[in-house]
């Protein structure tokens, strides 16, 4: 895979191609509609913040394990409680989110593009992954069109440490050296500045059209390399040749 010059475009899962905010759903029906939106949103914060703490305390932990215990951290900050029948069925939720609208129009052209090799990206556990990618309605009718997905498992550590982006390459089939032949597509800023300290190129999926706003990395390095409102605005800049690997630039 990568070694025939096609372009790699390593998919973000969640928060990129499934929104996590769907999961609201189901925490309504368990916890009210006035409550699931904040328990979504502290849910989310704490599962990516548990990350990085574990990446600077050189500790690993499965996402799946951090998902659960983010979980029981958001339901405590709000006050409530949380019973174990409940924590399973919220669990099993992750493995049928929704994407977002403008994902299914992009995968069906994608599907069509010979020069790129798509793949999932993602610092979920290869079975949380899978199921997620097989299970969901709308990302299963498309998960022929991923060439494989690649995980942090294997490292241990998390996005945005520089590891599990050079642990891409490798399932790629890229070196070192060719990191510039990947574009990650990610909704998440972290991971876009990661990938770029890390010598990738980036798409910033700014769906909420609000700006690139984070500030960490001064210049062009902590900037993405292009910023889209949706997918289909990836495809254009695919077939308008906007995307390339680093071979083809030089």
């Amino acid at each position: 895979m990568g070694s025939d010059g096609s372009i790699i475009l390593a998919f973000d899962l969640y928060g990129t191609l499934l929104s996590t905010e769907s999961i609201a759903k189901e925490l309504t029906n368990q916890f009210g509609a006035e409550k699931a939106t904040t328990i979504a949103a502290t849910w989310r914060k704490y599962q990516l913040e548990y990350t990085w703490r574990l990446n600077s305390m050189n500790q690993y932990l499965p996402f799946s394990t951090i998902t659960q215990r983010s979980l029981h951290h958001a339901i405590a900050e709000n006050n409530l409680e949380l019973q174990s029948k409940t924590a399973a069925s919220l669990m099993s939720a992750y493995d049928c989110l929704s994407t977002f609208p403008d994902v299914a129009p992009a995968l069906q052209s994608l599907a069509k593009q010979s020069s790129i090799t798509p793949v999932i990206f993602s610092n979920g556990t290869r079975e949380m992954v899978s199921n997620s990618v097989n299970q969901s309605p709308d990302l299963s009718p498309y998960s022929g069109i991923f060439k494989n997905i690649v995980t942090v498992e294997e490292v241990q550590k998390f996005k945005p440490h520089p590891d599990v982006y050079y642990h891409l390459a490798v399932k790629v089939g890229k070196k070192r050296e060719q990191m510039g032949d990947m574009w990650l597509i990610s909704g998440n800023p972290f991971d876009i500045v990661g990938a770029k300290a890390a010598g990738m190129n980036s798409v910033w999926v700014d769906r909420e059209a609000g700006g690139w706003a984070d500030g960490l990395i001064e210049g062009e390095k902590g900037r993405p390399d292009l910023v889209v409102h949706g997918l289909v605005q990836l495809v254009e800049a695919i077939e308008a040749g906007t995307i390339s690997t680093q071979s083809t630039r030089i």
